[in-house]
């Protein structure tokens, strides 16, 4: 063997076991009962939005992330775990958000996530924690008043690895589309011009509309987007915990609570209220 062989030997059989051996710790982990391990650990792990007002914003000064996602998952700990279970936050966005739950990095997904049939092939999802819709956020003045006003010469910004853009090809099939990373790109780009619309769920945009008063929602909703809370195939035990808690959650109302912290007030264009259990 020469001398270059037996070096490129020597330096990928370790980077070769090193993959292996992360590949099969990823795979354990993600296999691993949840249900059971928690009660001997008590803390979930859970994958949550960074950028999203409303749901999952992280506070630059506190450093720490709040929400009404954060809140319902600290609530199911609760409810699951006792006082002293513990809730850990683990950043995700649409694209990450399932790659990070199927590698067992996270435990669940709890980030605006629109219940699928195609992603349920992926994964399980909870009962319905909270009813939304897919909505525009314009320039106040702009032209378009609704979905049908989208035509070729419009773009409309979205997030990679949500349903949006899906919903709008098929709503405005000649609107032209430009997806981004996270939501906070997203309205960056609507802001500097890149585009004269922005697409997601009502709820989500009404967040937006708050950092900004030259920015509102219009046209109503034109999809019903109910989200879940997204846990591993397999997983049968942990999922029946989580809904449990969440039916306990609406009955003793804590549900309603956080609910009315978030989204106190009802109007055109917002969240519808919650969900019922």
């Amino acid at each position: 063997m020469s001398k270059i062989k037996k070096l490129v030997s020597f330096l990928f059989l370790p980077m070769l076991l090193a993959i292996v051996l992360s590949g099969c710790k990823g795979e354990s982990v993600a296999n691993k009962n949840i249900a059971k391990r928690i009660k001997e650990e008590p803390t979930i792990t859970w994958g949550v939005k960074y950028d999203t007002r409303l749901f999952g914003m992280m506070d630059i000064k506190t450093r720490k992330v709040e929400g009404f996602d954060i809140d319902i998952a600290k609530a199911i700990t609760k409810e699951i775990l006792g006082k002293d279970g513990q809730a850990e936050f683990v950043e995700v966005t649409s694209k990450t958000r399932i790659p990070l739950l199927k590698n067992g990095n996270i435990d669940a997904i709890i980030a605006t996530m629109t219940i699928t049939e195609d992603r349920k092939k992926e994964v399980d999802f909870s009962d319905i924690y909270f009813d939304a819709g897919q909505s525009l956020l314009v320039k106040k003045g702009s032209h378009i008043k609704n979905i049908k006003d989208l035509t070729a010469a419009d773009t409309v910004l979205a997030v990679k690895g949500s349903t949006s853009t899906i919903n709008i090809r098929k709503h405005a099939p000649d609107a032209k589309i430009l997806e981004l990373e996270n939501y906070a790109e997203a309205f960056t780009a609507l802001q500097s011009g890149q585009g004269q619309a922005m697409t997601t769920d009502n709820a989500i945009l009404l967040g937006m509309a708050s950092e900004n008063d030259n920015y509102g929602l219009t046209g109503g909703t034109f999809t019903n987007e109910p989200y879940g809370i997204a846990i591993n195939k397999g997983q049968d035990d942990f999922l029946k915990e989580v809904n449990t808690a969440l039916h306990k959650m609406h009955d003793n109302g804590t549900y309603n609570k956080i609910f009315e912290k978030w989204f106190p007030e009802d109007a055109d264009g917002r969240a519808k209220k919650g969900a019922q259990f």
